[in-house]
């Protein structure tokens, strides 16, 4: 991992009316895939069976939430697999997210999740690599 990979911090923090994160929350080079649509399971699916996904550019990321450039606005409180690719790490994240806010921002949406705890997801793994990532910082 590089110096540039992450920064501490919000860039954009005065264009936003409150921030309620109590975590530091990191700028990275990362991308988040979120599926809105889930596949459909087994063989006999046929065609349809991909689902629907969105690829996401992340904006800053926490132990506890991602913000995320989305092209299309999200349903607030919606529940969603994501799986993130982030720096150095090989595997992507399987985490599941709530989306907590999404407002207009130019051509596209920024949008706020939380990582929601859940069995069967990378959450402990997700959480040891930021806090990895802030003792690179």
């Amino acid at each position: 991992m590089t110096d540039t990979d992450y920064s501490f911090g919000n860039p954009d923090a005065d264009t936003y009316e409150q921030d309620n994160r109590s975590d530091y929350r990191l700028t990275a080079r990362a991308r988040a895939t979120l599926e809105l649509e889930s596949r459909v399971p087994g063989p006999s699916a046929g065609s349809g069976n991909t689902g629907r996904e969105l690829v996401c550019r992340i904006r800053d990321i926490s132990a506890r939430g991602l913000s995320l450039f989305s092209s299309e606005p999200l349903s607030l409180g919606a529940l969603l697999a994501a799986s993130v690719s982030l720096g150095n790490h090989t595997e992507p994240f399987r985490l599941m997210v709530e989306v907590v806010w999404c407002r207009p921002n130019d051509s596209a949406f920024l949008v706020g999740t939380q990582i929601m705890e859940s069995d069967d997801t990378a959450y402990v793994e997700w959480v040891e690599a930021v806090a990895s990532a802030m003792a690179e910082e």
